[in-house]
Order: C-alpha cells, then structure tokens, then sequence
C-alpha cells in the first residue's frame, strides 16, 4: 500500500509520541508499504519550529526526515491543479495541499484531523 502522512501523524512518529496508535506504528515500519512525507510537512514544521518556542522536534528537521527512510512527496502542478478544485472544507493551506496530493497520487492519507474526513480521498483514520 502507498500512503502519505498529515503533518500530525509524522510528528507524533518522529517524536514517539503515545497519540500514534501502535497499528499505525506497525504499518509504518512495514517495509512492503511506500510512505511518503511532503514537502509541505517539512515547510510546515519549520514555520512551526521558528514560530512557536515550545515546539520541538527530539532530533533536527533534516536528521529527522533522513531517519525516517520515507519517501519524500515533492509539490508539482498537477498538485496545485487539484489543489484548486477542492471544496473549502478545511482553510488550513498545508491540509488542503497534502489533500490535493493524496488525490493527485492515490494515496491513502493517514490523519487524525476530522475536517480532512469530510473529502472524497482514500483515507485512515488515526
């Protein structure tokens, strides 16, 4: 299976956090699964890291996407094409563009953000 990860869902992996439940865990570490992490994940950490004092991440940005052995899901303009169809569900740009690329590249989105569910993709729930 091929898979992407919301911002959310790579952090709480990154950081061991105990909100990833121990099934998503496991199919992470499944090498016969391709997940993916975007580009907009790593630009959406760094706004985050640079603007909120108290967010941290256990090693650097770049250590972290190196250990990860993800695939890494650039933005393209087919992306941004689909990006500009979707309905407003949800307003938060970094959500709207990993939306766009799961339906661009048919991969199952892994999230916990309900406002995501309200899209037709292929999704899991965190």
């Amino acid at each position: 299976m091929r898979y992407l990860l919301d911002t959310h869902i790579f952090l709480w992996w990154a950081n061991g956090d105990k909100k990833l439940k121990v099934p998503i865990r496991e199919l992470l570490a499944k090498s016969q699964n391709t997940i993916f992490v975007s580009t907009i994940t790593a630009w959406e950490i760094s706004i985050k890291l640079k603007a909120k004092p108290n967010f941290k991440l256990q090693k650097s940005l770049k250590r972290t996407f190196l250990l990860s052995k993800f695939g890494v899901m650039p933005v393209t303009f087919s992306h941004v094409l689909t990006l500009h169809q979707l309905p407003m569900y949800h307003k938060d740009p970094f959500d709207r563009m990993l939306i766009a690329q799961a339906k661009t590249e048919k991969l199952k989105l892994i999230t916990s953000d309900s406002k995501i569910w309200k899209y037709n993709l292929s999704l899991l729930k965190a």
